[in-house]
């Protein structure tokens, strides 16, 4: 038995996509050598930066694993982050964010309520949602981009640094932790497990599945506002389509680290790390200064194959 056959099979797209990383990592430090003579992708400032940078997309793929954990998926995500964002910077000062995170409690439970009680398929309730939010938004904005500004603390919490560490970071690793413990600690979290593998099972067995689809995408749609919060004071603004670039690299980062996309398999960390390779192989390919259509390209077929890769591991262990 060798050493990749000796890990569990939760640990193993987990350590696929580390390699990846370190393999992005190695190409982009190689090319900037070649090119530039430095390496600043082994540079702290620049690797605080992109964690930065990712801070907005990790938050983002910590809501959709918890759907996705159930084998459903929100793709109402991009325009409750723009609605947040949009919200919070209209409405200013202390109420900002608070409205901002109301924006996406609403949206979450309207979701959870379409996906549990009317029994709509998440795929289509969600998108439909979106197209509300986007038409809402293009409503109260009249077609035009908003001249509203960020507050200050939405600027501090975002684009500011507290011990030479950008403050997004530590939103991030908040988050990051209130989602970890939800998921291990909690019967909300052991719930959110059982309806993804077995829903009717689950239901049997005492289980309010129809209240945990409605938690599991209030917070998908509370990460989601918060991400708009920050990603709003980052650019000191709301603007129109700010949240499309974040919902397939929050699919992918969940799904290349390892959370089944059927539900009930899957690790926070798998997703952190997930982020981080998205977030380095767009650094490394915007460094090689790469075309938009070679890029996505190049993006897909990174995707495509770890999954081919994971996808054997799996077929090897069963």
């Amino acid at each position: 038995m060798n050493f990749f056959e000796r890990i569990s099979p939760e640990n193993k797209p987990i350590l696929i996509a580390l390699l990846f990383v370190g393999v992005i990592v190695m190409a982009g430090t190689a090319y900037t050598l070649s090119t530039q003579g430095t390496a600043p992708m082994l540079s702290p400032p620049y690797l605080l930066q992109q964690l930065q940078i990712g801070s907005f997309l990790g938050i983002c793929a910590a809501g959709m694993m918890i759907v996705i954990l159930l084998g459903h998926i929100d793709l109402s995500i991009p325009w409750t982050l723009t609605a947040a964002a949009m919200m919070a910077t209209t409405v200013g000062g202390y109420w900002a964010i608070p409205t901002g995170l109301a924006v996406g409690l609403i949206v979450g439970l309207f979701n959870g309520f379409g996906v549990a009680y009317l029994r709509i398929p998440s795929m289509i309730f969600t998108l439909g949602v979106d197209s509300v939010m986007r038409g809402l938004m293009v409503a109260h904005t009249g077609g035009f981009a908003p001249q509203t500004e960020a507050t200050p603390l939405m600027r501090v919490l975002a684009a500011e640094k507290f011990l030479g560490i950008p403050v997004a970071i530590f939103v991030w690793a908040f988050i990051s932790v209130i989602v970890a413990i939800i998921l291990t600690r909690t019967g909300f979290g052991r719930s959110i497990y059982a309806t993804g593998a077995k829903e009717r099972a689950s239901y049997l067995s005492g289980i309010r599945t129809r209240a945990v689809v409605i938690g599991a995408f209030v917070c998908s749609g509370l990460c989601a506002a918060a991400a708009g919060v920050l990603l709003a004071g980052y650019s000191n603004n709301a603007y129109q389509g700010m949240g499309n670039a974040y919902l397939l690299p929050s699919i992918a980062a969940v799904v290349l680290g390892g959370t089944h996309i059927l539900g009930g398999r899957g690790r926070y960390l798998g997703t952190l790390v997930g982020v981080i390779l998205i977030v380095f192989l767009n650094s490394v390919l915007s460094i090689m200064q790469m075309p938009e259509a070679y890029r996505q390209i190049i993006y897909g077929c990174v995707i495509i194959g770890m999954l081919l890769v994971y996808g054997r591991g799996q077929r090897v262990t069963s």
